[in-house]
């Protein structure tokens, strides 16, 4: 008796497998297709993420350098230049004090016949003025002020007078700065001797060519008239006149404090 059942050896078991095998080698080499088909893009994927830092590196590298150095001690829009920094450290102020000897030589004639109040004076420094040791007022620095009084001789007395003031320097690559001087003045000279001898002359002229003419009573009118006459000569004539002609030295003294700027 017998009977065929179907085994693993069957013709149809076979036929199974091998079906099955081609189903397995298929799907494996669908499978490996698709992973090298997307290997580039994920080759792709990676290179992009790995360039991007470096980019990003290299952009922030740039950014720095064209920015200004402000933090490493570089130059920025606020700091002073060099040349500003330069000049404001080549100028200084130093302050004379009061007192402080001008030696002014005149630019300028004044006369107390030939002046008049406000009038401007010129003059310039005979030697440079120092002060502590340093050079504040250069030799040549020129000097400005006015006539503050022009005084002419009475007729009966008085003498002439007339006196200066500064109130201006000049100093070399700088503008004029103020300063304040006490009041030069000079006065002409007493005339009261020669104003005896004119009054005197005349009178013994009198005395004698009275007595000539007239003796001892002739004398004495005759010394009166002579006097008399030699007294209205001084009563009518102006006293001394003063000059001070350019060239002349002065010395001017500072009557307050003096702040100047010095290179």
């Amino acid at each position: 008796m017998s009977s065929s059942t179907p085994g693993l050896g069957s013709p149809g078991s076979g036929g199974r497998e091998m079906e099955m095998k081609r189903i397995v080698i298929f799907g494996s080499s669908l499978a490996f297709v698709l992973a090298c088909a997307k290997a580039p893009e994920a080759k792709s994927v990676m290179s992009d993420a790995l360039a991007s830092p470096v980019a990003s590196a290299a952009t922030a590298t740039s950014a720095s350098a064209s920015a200004p150095a402000t933090s490493s001690g570089g130059p920025s829009a606020d700091a002073p230049s060099a040349d500003a920094t330069t000049a404001s450290a080549s100028v200084r102020e130093i302050t004379l004090p009061r007192g402080t000897v001008l030696p002014v030589t005149l630019d300028t004639s004044i006369g107390s016949d030939i002046s008049h109040v406000e009038q401007p004076v010129q003059g310039h420094l005979r030697h440079a003025v120092m002060h502590n040791g340093v050079e504040v007022l250069p030799a040549g620095a020129g000097v400005s002020g006015y006539v503050t009084s022009a005084r002419r001789p009475g007729r009966v007395k008085g003498r002439g007078y007339v006196a200066v003031r500064f109130t201006e320097i000049t100093l070399p690559g700088e503008s004029r700065q103020r300063i304040s001087t006490s009041a030069i003045g000079r006065e002409a000279p007493a005339t009261k001797g020669k104003d005896a001898v004119e009054i005197l002359a005349p009178a013994a002229g009198g005395a004698v060519v009275g007595r000539l003419v007239g003796g001892k009573k002739g004398a004495a009118e005759g010394a009166v008239i002579g006097g008399a006459a030699g007294t209205g000569y001084v009563l009518a004539t102006r006293g001394k006149d003063v000059r001070v002609s350019k060239g002349a030295p002065l010395t001017a003294k500072l009557n307050a404090p003096a702040t100047l700027r010095v290179r």
